[in-house]
């Protein structure tokens, strides 16, 4: 029988696992990858749930935990998630499968990012997620002025990038 705090979890989880589709979308190449680090990634908002305390809307706690999860794990140059087996966690999820067909222009878009640091990749992400930089800003723990100056940056990189 599941706990009221483990059946919150993955009602909340399940409602919000496009964020983790979308963050493993950015950092991954192939359906694999994508698999292994939506694995890894619920199973990280999992053991921080307890420590979530509410101070934040889950949706954002969620942005912080999956991005900070992806980015630990491909600076240190992984090619593939080291990953746990779901099944020895005590949680079973129903997996909605994720749409990979875009058109050509969101592929081409998807390339221009995929060429992004880590960082950039996770401030575009949560620019387009409709985050304003204060919301960016508490997110990646960098200062919102820090924020607005690299999204500047960012923007330019990706117009050079898609217009060559």
């Amino acid at each position: 029988m599941k706990s009221t705090s483990e059946k919150t979890f993955v009602e909340l989880l399940q409602k919000h696992q496009n964020i983790v589709h979308k963050i493993c979308r950015l950092y991954t190449n192939d359906v694999d990858a994508h698999n292994d680090l939506f694995q890894e990634i619920s199973i990280q908002l999992w053991k921080a749930y307890p420590k979530f305390r509410g101070e934040s809307k889950f949706s954002t706690w969620m942005y912080r935990v999956g991005l900070n999860t992806s980015i630990t794990l491909y600076r240190k140059s992984l090619r593939r998630v080291e990953s746990q087996r779901i099944e020895s966690v005590a949680y079973k999820l129903s997996y909605e499968d994720y749409d990979d067909t875009k058109d050509e222009q969101l592929k081409l878009i998807y390339a221009a990012v995929h060429k992004l640091n880590d960082i950039e990749k996770g401030i575009i992400f949560l620019y387009l997620e409709n985050k304003n930089y204060r919301e960016i800003s508490e997110t990646l723990g960098i200062s919102e002025v820090n924020a607005r100056v690299r999204m500047t940056r960012i923007k330019t990189k990706l117009k050079t990038q898609l217009t060559s």
